[in-house]
């Protein structure tokens, strides 16, 4: 009965709405509920929480006035961390009652394993959603000096609902999915056999889906030392299309073969615009991080993969550390790229995991001298930045080199790597002035952002045992799966009772139904100025968040809306690893 009074008071207060991560609260966790308000006038005093019998085992508790953030003209901070025991509650403050709020050990159990359904779905070659193969005649060398070529490269992962693949994302993508398999195995199962078809295979999934990556990766690594950097580019947005159409025309005929660019260390571009790329050492030392990893981790199940992948980690550092620099990905028609303007970061990485499986004193002098370079992620504490002007989003390197110099009982390093994560983490924490307690910059893709600095603050806190940034991480948690002005998780599906998009921007999704995307992760809300000024987007329907989408960053749930609401590969990638150090540890 109270239940339901609570709710017709809810859908009276129309005004004020209470934004809960809708996959659930770990016990030990800090638990802040955000009360977004869009009438100035609005006063929240107290909440109370209840479980599901209606009685009420917190509280009243104080509302803390938190001030403005973006459409919510005013926002409280509603902390019930206190409330520790396994449940089902709602919180109640004023007129406004939450979505259901879970708190239990298990909450997250199972969460990157439903992450591995997009990373399926993403595959070419074999795909096992269509069941069929897609893209098999990858493809002919273009914008190289060795231009003209028919070269094998089929397999991998599209980048986003376009089609485009590229080797700085899907390298990315395949260390991070081996490193979540490396640092917490037990979250992960065997219900999918290795070419994505249902079905145990005595193989963890999550190595299942790495390895594909590494297939591919070493068809794009050849044994003569080329290394391609991309497949296709945006002429293949003049078809949105599903990838078993292979409708892509790229002057070769329909379904036929599709561009493949090499690293040059050079500018490239085929048509008006163009890179800024000046060497190979950001691709080379992200090649060499997922190879030297894989070759570890696979190593007990397939001593010969092991061996190409060590051969082919040696070969692509030493490229690296021949040629610095970075190799962008290649625009076409249009003038977006990736436009990596950051190198050291990759190479560190690369130099830190091969040190792992050597011990050589010299790759660690190499990897901290790289760190010393670049000690903090550009983009942290910063107001804005570039398409993917520095990526990684965060630096695993950091990390890797506190454990070989944990290994080495190095303190003075371990000390120097944890003191380079807190400067970004206390850059970020430091314009996190908000009721969501949120401090990245919404550019394109904030998402990803989001994923990082959440990481790198657990990486931080497990090297050190200082919790000064856990608030923030957990808002960061919080902010992707409900605790944001929209009150949408932003991961399609996920959890299954939850708001989520139902209108993504991709055509498997429009065609096939949105359920066929479970686990992507999305680009996320993005600054206003941003949206305004993209090419080519437009809503196809009337904006159900048009209320939350008053102030400097926008989101919307519509096919017509790339910028905000597209899944990407390498942002769910990222995700697996943050979601499988919050499963359970037993």
């Amino acid at each position: 009965m109270l239940i339901a009074l609570l709710a017709a008071l809810a859908a009276a207060d129309s005004t004020t709405f209470i934004r809960v991560n809708q996959v659930g609260y770990l016990p030990d966790a800090p638990k802040i509920a955000v009360a977004c308000s869009l009438d100035s006038t609005a006063r929240l005093q107290t909440f109370v929480v209840r479980d599901d019998r209606d009685r009420e085992v917190l509280g009243p508790r104080a509302a803390q006035r938190a001030g403005t953030f973006g459409p919510c003209v005013v926002t409280y901070r509603l902390d019930f961390s206190a409330l520790r025991r396994t449940g089902r509650y709602r919180i109640v403050a004023g007129g406004a009652i939450s979505s259901v709020v879970r708190i239990g050990a298990d909450v997250y159990a199972g969460g990157a394993d439903t992450l591995l359904y997009y990373m399926r779905q993403q595959r070419s070659g074999w795909n096992p959603l269509f069941r069929d193969s897609v893209h098999t005649r990858d493809g002919i060398v273009v914008d190289s000096p060795r231009a003209g070529r028919r070269v094998s490269v089929s397999g991998g992962w599209a980048d986003a609902s376009d089609y485009l693949q590229y080797v700085a994302t899907s390298a990315n993508a395949t260390f991070v999915m081996l490193m979540a398999y490396r640092d917490h195995p037990r979250a992960f199962a065997d219900r999918f056999q290795a070419d994505g078809a249902p079905g145990t295979n005595a193989v963890p999934d999550v190595l299942d889906e790495a390895r594909h990556g590494l297939e591919w990766l070493v068809r794009m690594f050849g044994d003569d030392g080329e290394m391609f950097n991309q497949i296709a580019d945006d002429r293949d947005h003049a078809f949105f299309d599903l990838p078993s159409n292979d409708s892509s025309d790229y002057g070769w005929g329909k379904g036929g073969e599709r561009p493949v660019y090499p690293c040059t260390g050079a500018p490239q571009g085929l048509f008006q615009y163009k890179n800024r790329s000046t060497g190979l050492a950001s691709t080379a030392g992200k090649y060499a991080s997922a190879f030297a990893l894989g070759a570890q981790l696979l190593a007990p199940r397939d001593r010969a993969f092991a061996a190409l992948l060590r051969r082919k980690a040696d070969a692509a550092y030493a490229l690296g550390r021949a040629h610095p620099g970075v190799c962008q990905t290649a625009p076409g028609r249009a003038p977006y790229f990736y436009e990596e303007d950051n190198w050291t970061d990759d190479m560190e990485l690369a130099a830190a995991v091969l040190a792992g499986r050597t011990g050589g004193r010299a790759l660690i002098d190499d990897a901290v001298a790289f760190a010393a370079q670049e000690p903090v992620t550009p983009w942290m504490g910063a107001d804005t930045a570039r398409h993917y002007q520095w990526f990684p989003w965060h630096n695993n390197g950091h990390h890797e080199i506190w454990r070989a110099a944990r290994a080495r009982g190095d303190a003075a390093t371990q000390r120097r790597m944890a003191a380079y994560y807190r400067r970004g983490l206390e850059a970020v924490a430091g314009r996190a002035d908000n009721g969501f307690r949120i401090g990245v910059p919404f550019i394109w893709c904030s998402n990803n952002l989001m994923t990082s600095f959440a990481t790198q603050a657990m990486l931080y806190r497990r090297m050190t045992g200082d919790m000064r940034f856990r608030l923030y991480e957990q808002a960061a948690i919080d902010w992707l799966f409900g605790v944001n002005p929209w009150g949408v998780s932003m991961v399609i599906g996920y959890p299954h009772d939850g708001v989520t998009a139902r209108d993504p921007h991709s055509a498997v999704a429009a065609r096939l139904g949105v359920d066929k995307l479970l686990g992507g992760l999305l680009d996320g809300p993005v600054y206003r100025s941003i949206y305004a000024n993209l090419k080519g987007i437009a809503l196809h329907e009337p904006d159900e968040y048009a209320a939350f989408n008053t102030g400097r960053m926008v989101y919307h749930d519509d096919l017509g809306d790339y910028s905000t609401n597209e899944p990407i590969m390498d942002g769910t990638a990222s995700l697996v690893y943050l979601l499988s150090g919050l499963a359970p540890r037993h």
